[in-house]
């Protein structure tokens, strides 16, 4: 698949990590996890096991979306990645309501969040 020709700076799709999305996923789950790990130790097995399946499974589902052949099959793979990313926000406003998080990385998380959730 060729993105439009017309535009010189887009390249070649050749899998699924020349998607811009599933680069936004990859960059979103590496600063989730760099987050993460300065919440208490208490959390590891509860917010913490659960935000970050939920944020590799936004890159997972992209991934193996793009392997589908078939349309509908790689839309509802594209669906759930958004529902994962719904997850994390839930987690996000969980951990920003336990005091984990401030409001500056909370809205760092938005902003990244909305540019990934339009996409």
């Amino acid at each position: 698949m060729v993105m439009n020709s017309g535009d010189k700076n887009r390249k070649e799709i050749k899998d699924f990590d020349d998607l811009e999305v599933y680069q936004l996923a990859r960059e979103l789950t590496v600063w989730i996890y760099k987050i993460t790990s300065d919440f208490p130790d208490e959390e590891k097995f509860g917010i913490i096991s659960q935000i970050r399946r939920a944020i590799t499974s936004v890159g997972a589902n992209i991934a193996e979306g793009f392997g589908r052949f078939h349309y509908k099959e790689n839309v509802q793979f594209c669906r759930n990645a958004r529902g994962s990313l719904t997850e994390v926000k839930h987690f996000m406003i969980s951990a920003l309501d336990l005091g984990y998080i401030d409001e500056g990385t909370d809205k760092e998380f938005i902003e990244r969040y909305d540019k990934l959730k339009i996409k």
